[in-house]
């Protein structure tokens, strides 16, 4: 394990103006409670900020706004155009607070402050994506002519109020991939921040107070999981759009299911790199080693089985073992980490207690397993390697959402896809080869949103979701907007103005 100081930077103030408070109805109003949400820097445990707790009322209040602002509001009545120059403004207040964002992220969850700084630079971009395609996306469009029917056409208009139910581990990325294309769209939107990491959604409510973003419009709380409950029970909300885990994924679902809501869900993974013979090993395992220090392996698409033919098996162990065992762990805020805490102890405790199944079910540990021993405070896990590593033990079934890399042998590369596909869950994988055609065809038999090539990849723009268990929809690129659209059939008995 590579050494550091165990210091990590003094506290300094907030960047955020109301806390106190809920954003509902474009205005910042008193909760309905004194109930409040401590918000913990994960690497000094020291109290950060604290954020009023919404309870029924609060939510009530948040979905009664928003509902007010779809159904009498002028939101949905305006043109894309008009709806796209708010965008832009969004996104441009994003880039303009961007070193508060990142100071935020980085002690609510832990994520190494130089790189919550690059990732949060592709945040603009997503707004400002959104926005163009109010110029080229076919919201309404002509039906082919048949006989006796003068003139149909195809209408895309919002599916109403959504609610934005999201994650801590990448807050302003996630608020974007659900808010942008709901505005866009016309919807109305209440944004419900994790208790961990509320700091994005009131940036972002205070950004939407400065562009004047019309009341209403984003309604921002924040909420533990009973209340939140609430939003998703709650008749007028007519979408939910949520990221986390498959556990609550399903709960969504079932409530949905009772009344026929729709819903998103980006949910779990537990994502699989198949390592083929041709490939060199020190690179492949420098290659892996980056990719989970990656928010700290606090990653729904990590790529945390690996797995690799028997023959190669243990010089992979060993590679990895030795890349990955010397990640410097410390101060999100000092340059030379590489990564930082998980961002919550019951997080922290929930991976140290899967790191102990995983050597109770005969799991090889090959490096880390514990605290960093330089680390006397906040929520450090050690990089962890194991091998020989059966895929129906408990590591390679359950998502453990912390630095820990799982080897898996198999028999060839048929048994390897087998053992990739051999999961409830399809978010992410890769194949790594030298042969690109080779990576194609094995990328073809994997049961996955996204398969990439010779290292972790995925591409927001594109499309961003899961097979089987890992979700329903896509966040991201024209693929993202569809959810918040409901289509309508429109036929005439003539040709109106304009067509």
């Amino acid at each position: 394990m590579g050494t550091q100081a165990a210091t990590t930077t003094s506290r300094t103030e907030v960047p955020l103006r109301r806390t106190d408070r809920f954003y509902i109805g474009g205005e910042w109003v008193a909760p309905s409670t004194d109930s409040t949400i401590d918000v913990v820097d994960s690497a000094t445990e020291e109290l950060f900020f604290r954020v009023a707790e919404a309870q029924a009322a609060d939510v009530d209040r948040a979905v009664t706004a928003a509902r007010r602002a779809f159904d009498e509001g002028p939101w949905p009545t305006l043109s894309h155009t008009e709806r796209a120059g708010y965008l832009s403004a969004l996104g441009e207040g994003v880039r303009a607070r961007s070193a508060d964002v990142a100071q935020i992220w980085s002690r609510e969850t832990g994520v190494v402050h130089g790189l919550a700084q690059l990732m949060l630079a592709a945040v603009p971009r997503e707004y400002q994506f959104y926005a163009d395609l109010a110029h080229t996306y076919p919201f309404e469009e002509p039906a082919p002519e048949a006989p006796r029917r003068p003139f149909a056409m195809l209408v895309r208009e919002p599916v109403g109020v959504v609610a934005a139910i999201i994650p801590w581990n990448g807050p302003m990325g996630q608020i974007a991939h659900k808010i942008a294309p709901a505005l866009l769209a016309g919807c109305t939107v209440v944004l419900k921040a994790s208790p961990e990491a509320p700091g994005s959604a009131y940036l972002m409510a205070e950004i939407a107070e400065s562009i004047g973003l019309p009341a209403g419009v984003l309604n921002v709380v924040t909420a533990d999981r009973e209340v939140s409950e609430l939003l998703v029970r709650d008749p007028r909300v007519d979408k939910i759009s949520f990221t986390g885990s498959t556990a609550a994924g399903r709960r969504i679902a079932s409530l949905c299911g009772d009344r026929i809501a729709r819903y998103t869900l980006e949910l779990g993974g537990k994502s699989a790199a198949v390592v083929l013979d041709d490939v060199d090993l020190e690179r492949t395992a420098a290659t892996l080693a980056a990719a989970e220090c990656h928010l700290n392996g606090q990653v729904c698409s990590s790529l945390t089985r690996i797995v690799v033919s028997r023959k190669r098996h243990d010089a992979l162990v060993e590679a990895l073992a030795s890349t990955f065992g010397q990640v410097r762990v410390g101060d999100p805020f000092d340059s030379s980490s590489q990564m930082g805490p998980l961002a919550a102890e019951r997080q922290r405790t929930r991976v140290l207690g899967l790191i102990e199944k995983g050597k109770a079910e005969g799991a090889t540990l090959a490096a880390g397993g514990g605290r960093p021993a330089h680390l006397e405070r906040g929520w450090f896990v050690e990089p962890t390697v194991f091998g020989n590593v059966d895929n129906d033990s408990t590591i390679s079934r359950e998502e453990i959402f912390g630095p820990v890399l799982s080897v898996i042998p198999a028999e060839d590369e048929q048994d390897a896809v087998r053992i990739a596909n051999d999961t409830i869950y399809g978010l992410n994988a890769s194949v790594f080869t030298d042969d690109v055609d080779r990576a194609l065809a094995v990328a073809r038999k994997i049961r996955s949103g996204t398969v990439g090539h010779n290292n972790f990849r995925t591409d927001f723009s594109i499309g961003f979701g899961g097979f089987k268990q890992s979700g329903i929809g896509r966040e991201g690129g024209k693929e993202g907007l569809f959810p918040y659209l409901e289509s309508k059939t429109v036929i005439l008995e003539g040709t109106p103005q304009g067509y």
